[in-house]
């Protein structure tokens, strides 16, 4: 099965980088996270260091099934300042079965930023809307699939994004056993149509 890639830079939001690489590797999904820095250590906006499974020079990126973006800041500014991220992006939204997620801050200076939102339906932490350039942006939902790009709003929401992308990448069936186990619940134990 294909890797996913959850990446860190200074300042990345903790709760929504590792609840996503927790819940992606209960469902059995492979997922690395990447520090886009010179060291394996990555200080969060909250002073919590985490140690990335790789180094971004020392990854090959052959084929991913999900590029991930925490937001965070100053992290979401320090992933768009990373150019080689950038060309990953734009080759990834632009490959035929390239996926892409982004949380919090990230959907609107990362994602926006680069346009690859123009014409889609995406969310994003509230008042970064306008950054969000040529996107239709919906501020009323948490979790927006538009295409091949997931956006969520924010930290709290981090566990509904992580399913949501287990859900577009394994089916219902496994996301619905992943959040059960979790003991989150929707309207009912079986309703994982979110997103």
């Amino acid at each position: 099965m294909k890797t996913s890639f959850v990446f860190l830079a200074a300042g990345f939001e903790e709760i929504e980088a590792l609840t996503v690489v927790d819940v992606l590797r209960r469902a059995g999904l492979p997922v690395k996270t990447v520090s886009i820095t010179s060291s394996l250590q990555v200080t969060g906006a909250h002073g919590i260091t985490v140690a990335a499974d790789v180094l971004y020079d020392n990854t090959l990126f052959d084929e991913p099934l999900w590029l991930i973006l925490p937001g965070g800041l100053p992290g979401a500014d320090n992933l768009y300042d990373f150019a080689p991220l950038q060309g990953l992006l734009e080759r990834q939204a632009k490959s035929a079965d390239g996926k892409i997620a982004a949380i919090c801050a990230s959907p609107a200076v990362v994602l926006g930023r680069l346009g690859l939102l123009e014409g889609k339906e995406a969310t994003c932490y509230p008042g970064f809307e306008d950054k969000m350039r040529g996107a239709h942006a919906r501020p009323d939902l948490k979790v927006v699939i538009d295409g091949n790009i997931i956006t969520g709003n924010g930290p709290a929401n981090s566990l509904e994004f992580a399913l949501v992308i287990v859900r577009e990448a394994l089916g219902v069936h496994i996301a619905g056993e992943v959040g059960s186990g979790m003991l989150y619940y929707r309207e009912s134990p079986n309703d994982y149509n979110f997103g």
